[in-house]
């Protein structure tokens, strides 16, 4: 068996291989159970392997060993929580890696039904979806069936595209974000004491491009409260992670390519120009895959073989993983770094006390609650609430995940519902849309709230 997460290895995709290093990972995990919580794939784990007297892993049939990697939805808190991950302990155990590599062998060893295939495409082409649903001839009659779960159009949706019925979706803007930037002044500052403070080239995601882009217009404004020019290199595209959590390793290497490419020119004419650039990004799960994703398959000793491939693709995603922050932890940065802060005079509306909802995909990337902290520049009481939304990429949008993605989020919600605060908050457009399914409240990102707090008013004018 191989213990691997390089998909440039030769064994990585092959199936005997695979299956002994899911035995391993397996039996450890069986005699640890330290991860029960989280999800219910432990459970599940747990109570097949315990069906057999010695509690042998390798007596699990295929349909076992794979339906937990189904019911995984790689919220990563297991590597968080565990103490054997690479690095750290010698079993060398990165579970939500092995289940991204199993769920790649499976995309290409296991039969799909035409279902399956249809909702792949549907949730994985974004950026298809987007620019037709934000188009004036068609944004109000699509909106009408996306907000409305259990209606005939959902239903219709379900049966055609595999997305649950009565899940909450976000509605499709009708002014992209890209739109509103080309249409404004972008500020420009001196150098120099009381000047220019940082640089940031945005990666506003597929989310905020078509469905949250107040949640841009709001970074934009916070970042040039503070003189932090900002910057929207063209061409980029969805980061890919609907492809990637699906196992369609392709289709996720040619967004990535055509990304890191997009970005590392960017931060490199940033450079040569003198500054010091920043990848921003206002949604966790597309800050995580440039910062650990891109590095892990663009690079490696066969991926000249890819696409653009090469030494130089390897390094592109290198830089963009080094200059890549979440949008709270790079306005943190700004305002503790030598030099630099952010303004903390707020003249606007402040809540008392906020509900903060840390989400997974942040908390996987181990740099701190940095949006608690940026909130509570303003004065606000803060309250963490780090349970999991369940809906984690795609997963929980699709409808026979559903009720097991609700059943997860459950204790989010009471946790939510118990602090009552004045406000919510939370940085997951997707996991927003999980607190509005569970609690009936509406959650602002973090950057709204201190934009709201600084008095830049809601339309981002």
């Amino acid at each position: 068996m191989t213990t691997t997460y390089d998909p440039f290895h030769p064994k990585y995709f092959d199936a005997s291989d695979l299956r002994q290093e899911l035995d391993r990972v397996y039996d450890l995990c069986h005699g640890c159970r330290l991860c029960f919580k989280f999800c219910t794939a432990f459970p599940t784990l747990f109570d097949a392997i315990d069906q057999h007297d010695d509690q042998d892993s390798a007596k699990l049939t295929d349909a076992e060993r794979h339906q937990v990697v189904d019911e995984c939805f790689n919220c990563k808190l297991c590597y968080v929580n565990c103490p054997y991950i690479p690095g750290q302990h010698e079993w060398e155990l990165d579970f939500p890696r092995l289940m991204l590599r199993a769920e790649q062998v499976l995309h290409r060893e296991r039969p799909r039904s035409l279902k399956d295939k249809v909702t792949d495409q549907a949730l994985g082409r974004t950026d298809l979806a987007g620019r037709v649903n934000t188009a004036p001839v068609v944004n109000d009659v699509v909106n009408k069936v996306v907000t409305a779960p259990g209606s005939v159009g959902r239903k219709v949706l379900e049966k055609v595209a595999g997305i649950a019925s009565q899940r909450v979706l976000p509605p499709y803007t009708r002014e992209r974000f890209a739109t509103w930037w080309k249409k404004r002044t972008a500020l420009r500052f001196g150098a120099g004491p009381g000047g220019k403070q940082g640089r940031a080239v945005l990666f506003p995601t597929c989310m905020v491009e078509y469905q949250a882009p107040e949640v841009g217009r709001d970074l934009v404004r916070v970042l040039e409260h503070n003189k932090v020019e900002c910057e929207l290199p063209a061409g980029q595209v969805c980061c890919g992670a609907p492809w990637l959590h699906s196992g369609d390793l392709d289709n996720f290497r040619r967004h990535a390519t055509k990304n890191v490419g997009v970005l590392a020119g960017a931060i490199r004419a940033a450079q040569a120009a003198g500054d010091d650039p920043a990848v921003v990004v206002p949604q966790p799960t597309c800050s995580y895959v440039l910062k650990k994703d891109y590095p892990d398959y663009l690079s490696g000793k066969d991926a000249d073989m890819l696409p653009g491939g090469g030494a130089s693709q390897a390094a592109d995603a290198a830089v963009v993983a080094a200059h890549t922050y979440d949008a709270a932890e790079y306005l943190m940065k700004v305002h503790k770094a030598e030099g630099t802060s952010l303004v903390t005079t707020f003249p606007g509306e402040v809540p008392a006390t906020v509900t903060y909802h840390a989400p997974c995909h942040l908390r996987a990337q181990n740099i701190g609650l940095r949006s608690r902290d940026l909130m509570k520049l303003t004065g606000a009481k803060i309250a963490v609430v780090a349970e999991c939304s369940g809906i984690d990429g795609t997963w929980g949008y699709r409808q026979e995940n559903y009720e097991a993605s609700r059943k997860v989020a459950r204790k989010m919600a009471k946790a939510i519902d118990k602090h009552d605060s004045e406000a919510v908050a939370g940085d997951c457009h997707l996991a927003n849309g999980g607190i509005v399914q569970e609690t009936g409240r509406t959650p602002v990102h973090p950057v709204s709230l201190v934009a709201r707090a600084y008095g830049i008013p809601a339309d981002g004018a």
